[in-house]
């Protein structure tokens, strides 16, 4: 049975695990799940429907003239064109309407009543919830994500005095007395995003550092949310996207003693 720990850091107890603890590790479930719900949260855009279209636009040849623009005598589109400037009978200018021509619109914009979302089964996704939270029980797997972890033993358990901290120093002394002054300071550095994304509001990426399950926010939520890296979430609203981000499982968890006995209670996510 793994060990309770008071919020001095020191040995308290020990708990018994409920059964999601023992679920299969599904990996392929787990990424099916966390891409459900990055998709159902993408928010729909689209270009203007009026988009290349608001300028006039106009032909002011004869089509059967001699010499016309209109035809072989002139390599050139027969699409009404916006006139740049005119010089004696040769008119300048980009495509008017037709997307296929110099200047003209977008043949297929993006739409904003494009559907991004996926759907999942309440039974596949009740199921990538348990083997995620059985994943966070694995060193091996903490590490393989990236977290800077020296223990052998997870997951890492507290008394519910965790559920009462009202002061991020409190948080912050509580983590680190179980080990976890490596994994603040990871989390503190960001790194520079590749390609457009600098450009539209996320030039910087974020690290994810522990996670904190409780069985009742009393402060605790306030206190470790401007810690970078922490995530505070109560345990009847985590979801896979929260244990596993970015489809990665084996995120590094302190639960609280409440958390455990909720899950065992109340069976949830069976």
């Amino acid at each position: 049975m793994p060990t309770v720990y008071d919020i001095d850091g020191a040995e308290d107890d020990q708990i018994e695990l409920p059964r999601q603890f023992q679920e299969r590790y599904r990996p392929d479930l787990i990424q099916r799940a966390v891409e459900s719900i990055q998709a159902n949260n993408r928010q729909a855009y689209g270009a203007d429907p009026e988009a290349g279209l608001k300028h006039v636009t106009q032909w002011r040849n004869r089509k059967d003239a001699y010499r016309s623009r209109r035809g072989k005598s002139y390599p050139s589109s027969r699409t009404p064109r916006k006139i740049s400037f005119r010089r004696g009978m040769q008119m300048s200018g980009a495509g008017g309407k037709a997307p296929q021509t110099r200047g003209g619109r977008r043949a297929h914009p993006p739409k904003s009543s494009k559907d991004f979302s996926k759907d999942i089964n309440e039974k596949e996704r009740r199921k990538a919830i348990r083997s995620a939270i059985s994943a966070t029980t694995d060193p091996a797997q903490a590490q393989e994500r990236g977290h800077n972890l020296d223990r052998e033993e997870l997951p890492l358990i507290v008394s519910d005095d965790i559920e009462s901290l009202e002061r991020t120093s409190e948080v912050v002394e509580l983590l680190e007395a179980l080990g976890l002054g490596d994994e603040l300071a990871r989390c503190r550095g960001t790194s520079i995003r590749a390609g457009k994304g600098k450009n539209r509001g996320r030039k910087h990426k974020n690290r994810a550092g522990p996670l904190i399950v409780v069985g009742e926010d009393d402060g605790i939520g306030r206190a470790a949310r401007n810690i970078p890296g922490v995530e505070t979430v109560t345990v009847d609203k985590l979801n896979a996207s929260l244990l596993a981000p970015g489809t990665h499982p084996g995120r590094l968890t302190v639960w609280s003693t409440n958390a455990i006995e909720t899950l065992g209670n109340e069976d949830m996510y069976a």
